[in-house]
């Protein structure tokens, strides 16, 4: 078994013993996914980056990635497969020769 698959697994085995999926829509793991990001965000607010608490946004970010992986799974999609895809997808909106070292939006390059 691959690791998301391990990942997901416990997830759903952690979720079904509470019997949770009854609150696990799409709309509202969307939601939670969108006040888990709030959350980490606010780690870094009137901060700068260095200073933010590791143990909190590791904390956070896992939240934020289980969130991610329920979503992605309510809807049948592989993760592995469909970040690929974004990658792809993105290196022809980013080409090198534009993008290196520039932050603008693909459609200003």
């Amino acid at each position: 078994m691959q690791d998301i698959e391990i990942i997901t697994q416990r997830l759903l085995e952690f979720r079904d013993a509470r019997d949770w999926d009854q609150f696990h829509n799409p709309k509202d793991l969307a939601v939670a996914l969108s006040v888990e990001a709030g959350e980490l965000l606010e780690i870094f607010l009137w901060k700068q980056p260095e200073v933010a608490d590791r143990d909190k946004v590791k904390e956070e970010l896992a939240d934020v990635l289980a969130y991610a992986f329920l979503l992605a799974n309510k809807y049948g999609f592989d993760i592995k497969e469909i970040l690929l895809e974004k990658i792809t997808d993105n290196a022809k909106k980013y080409p090198v020769d534009k993008a290196k070292g520039n932050a603008k939006k693909y459609n200003e390059l």
